[in-house]
């Protein structure tokens, strides 16, 4: 099995706060990858990184290979990595449709101009776009609220079109930034389900931060655990469950961090 994504030595500080310090971490293809740690680990630092929102001070990220490390977000994009956020980064105001549809536009071939020459080429490209987003609005059971403007939404079916949105990415790589939090069990339950639902019937491999450690350990394949900026262990569920390390950096969570820049 082969590294989808090499993360080599990176190091990135805001501030005179060291936010990340020299972390290392392989995630191979086809895998779910958590990243998990106390608040102020940083571990969306590294999300940002790999998306290419920040660039390291130090070290490289690699996608299959080629080196993304000083990327922008867009380039990033264009490689196949999508990601979500902690807070939903979705228009509140456009439909869940339209919502899905600005998810395409980084796999839209077609230009202004080449559209207004070609217009069958456009035409036929945006019919293959909506059939992919009818699919992933199927996939996501959210057939009757493809009308409905996102912000009338309750909170864990935003949580839903947003995945939906990165999807629409076709992503080889999609990167999750506490996609359960603030939701209730049963959201936390369906929002799992559907995680190993698009890892086992796309192949996608995901990196996953998330609190809930019993989603993390009942869905991952490996976990990468930071503290303080570094990484302290890494194993699968089992072996970071056992690792006195990881079970001092929880139970010390009540100590004072630095929260500024760290994820």
């Amino acid at each position: 099995m082969s590294a989808h994504v090499e993360i080599r030595e990176v190091s990135k500080s805001f501030g005179g706060v060291q936010a990340v310090s020299g972390v290392s971490l392989d995630v191979n293809e086809g895998e779910i990858t958590s990243v998990i740690g106390p608040n102020g680990a940083g571990k969306t630092t590294v999300l940002n990184m790999i998306s290419g929102f920040y660039h390291p001070d130090q070290g490289r990220i690699l996608l299959d290979g080629a080196d993304i490390t000083d990327l922008s977000p867009s380039h990033v994009a264009a490689r196949g990595v999508a990601r979500t956020f902690q807070n939903i980064a979705l228009f509140k105001g456009m439909t869940v449709l339209d919502n899905l549809m600005l998810g395409r536009h980084v796999r839209m071939k077609a230009g202004v101009f080449s559209s207004f020459v070609y217009w069958g080429l456009a035409q036929k490209e945006e019919v293959q776009n909506r059939r992919r987003i009818e699919d992933l609005i199927d996939f996501l059971k959210i057939q009757d609220l493809r009308r409905r403007p996102t912000g009338s939404l309750a909170y864990g079916l935003q949580k839903r079109v947003e995945l939906g949105r990165a999807l629409a990415l076709d992503p080889k790589v999609l990167l999750l930034d506490e996609p359960m939090g603030g939701m209730n069990q049963e959201e936390k339950e369906d929002m799992a389900r559907f995680i190993l639902d698009v890892n086992e019937e796309w192949g996608t491999t995901i990196i996953l931060i998330e609190h809930d450690m019993g989603v993390v350990m009942d869905i991952s394949d490996r976990v990468a655990v930071l503290d303080m900026g570094q990484k302290i262990a890494e194993g699968t569920p089992d072996e970071v469950k056992a690792n006195p390390r990881v079970i001092k950096a929880y139970l010390g969570e009540t100590k004072p961090r630095q929260e500024s820049a760290r994820g």
